[in-house]
């Protein structure tokens, strides 16, 4: 089905809904009091329960081998059907839910408020690896530790990435405790073990794996895209102190697996599908990806156009009724690689993928100081303090601190999609 801008849903409250309007429809898995977690699609302010549209008869062939596929309470095995399955559901959706459905008293039941739903990570992740593509942070970064030369040699080269803990993964609202760790204060010689001073938090895309592929045999940059199941907002909560100690000479460990936060919803690839565009232009003089990784299509129509969002509410304003302060206003076009191209990369080695693997993208901060995605950037290493409206001041979050990302797409002539919100608060270290 071919939707239109006009493109409306028996569900008034989904026209013209910020996030998920019927344009979007994305995934999810939910659960309601003590029931078991079911696969849902959100709707404007509801979640559509998929085992109970599946109950009732109204779907067939490979839409309904698609949630036949989340009877264990995860989107893993209808990741693992591919893409087929997913288009097939999708446009079985659109059907029941468009404004000239007649099966709509059969599925009013089975809308349930999103504010009654409990949301959980979407798929059981078995590997979880954290990127570092977006060129604008890697640079800032850079230039806090290395002023004449931020970027290392290999930067414009290969994708750079480290396994991350898939065990601390958590939906949006999970708390974040205050990490504890060894860290050496500056004029010391030897580390003190204690609560981390530098919480920082980090703008980053989630990337859903769907098919995966045997071990030994990589995925080639012409299919990789198809290996995409969906996206998702992720932030990757940064203890600074801990990893200044710890990161030399094999980087991230303790500082980066406390916690990582994930919006709940996955954005499919199909939703997403009108707001592809072209991968911008390397710089002149940059050298050109290697061959396994460099695909016309891709190049032509791989990259995302999705504006991403931080906000931050401390706990004086939500005293004093003040809604959240926006810190950052970025996108993803700032990524220096696409997402086909981390997946050939991943796989080149012959690494096997599975189904419901995440990537996350590295933090995605712009060229302006605006849409810095971390406070390591914003506050230049903590000698800038960021000044909030209220007259507030942080160099890094304190206790009762909750960050919240929000990411939306955008294009004339297209309904607008979103993806939530992935929220975080801050409690203090036991």
């Amino acid at each position: 089905m071919i939707l239109t801008r006009q493109s409306r849903s028996w569900i008034d409250h989904a026209n013209g809904h910020a996030d998920f309007p019927l344009h979007n429809l994305p995934l999810g898995i939910f659960s309601r009091g003590d029931a078991a977690h079911r696969c849902g699609v959100a709707i404007g302010e509801a979640v559509l329960d998929l085992h109970g549209v599946l109950a009732a008869g109204l779907l067939d062939g490979l839409a309904r081998q698609a949630v036949e596929a989340t009877a264990d309470g995860a989107l893993n095995g209808l990741f693992g059907l591919g893409p087929a399955a997913r288009v097939a559901l999708r446009e079985r959706l659109l059907d029941l839910l468009g404004e000239h459905s007649e099966h709509q008293a059969a599925l009013e039941p089975l809308l349930y408020p999103s504010s009654e739903c409990q949301m959980h990570v979407p798929a059981r992740v078995g590997d979880y690896t954290d990127f570092y593509v977006g060129i604008q942070h890697a640079t800032n970064v850079g230039k806090l530790f290395r002023p004449d030369s931020p970027l290392l040699p290999n930067y414009k080269y290969v994708p750079i990435g480290y396994h991350g803990r898939a065990s601390t993964l958590r939906p949006s609202g999970a708390d974040v405790r205050r990490p504890k760790g060894q860290t050496l204060p500056a004029g010391h010689s030897e580390p003190r073990f204690g609560p981390c001073a530098r919480l920082d938090y980090e703008l980053e895309l989630g990337i859903w794996i769907g098919q995966g592929n045997a071990i030994g045999e990589p995925i080639d940059i012409a299919e990789a895209g198809q290996h995409v199941a969906g996206l998702c907002l992720l932030n990757d909560w940064s203890a600074r102190d801990i990893q200044a100690w710890e990161y030399q000479p094999l980087g991230p460990f303790l500082s980066k697996s406390f916690i990582t936060t994930l919006s709940p919803w996955v954005i499919t690839a199909e939703a997403l599908q009108p707001f592809r565009c072209a991968q911008p232009a390397r710089p002149a003089g940059d050298p050109q990806p290697l061959a396994y990784m460099l695909d016309a299509a891709d190049q032509a129509h791989g990259a995302f156009d999705i504006e991403l969002q931080v906000l931050l509410l401390t706990p004086t304003m939500r005293e004093q009724g003040l809604a959240p302060q926006r810190l950052t206003l970025s996108n993803s076009l700032s990524m220096y690689w696409t997402v086909a191209q981390l997946v050939a990369h991943h796989s080149v080695n012959g690494c096997q993928l599975q189904p419901g693997d995440l990537f996350g993208s590295g933090t995605l901060s712009g060229a302006d100081p605006q849409a810095y995605g971390s406070l390591l950037e914003i506050t230049e290493g903590g000698k800038r303090p960021l000044l909030l409206s209220n007259g507030e001041q942080r160099t890094f979050l304190e206790d009762g601190d909750e960050i919240i990302l929000r990411g939306r797409c955008v294009r004339e002539g297209v309904a607008s999609i979103g993806f939530g919100e992935c929220r975080g608060r801050v409690v203090a270290a036991p």
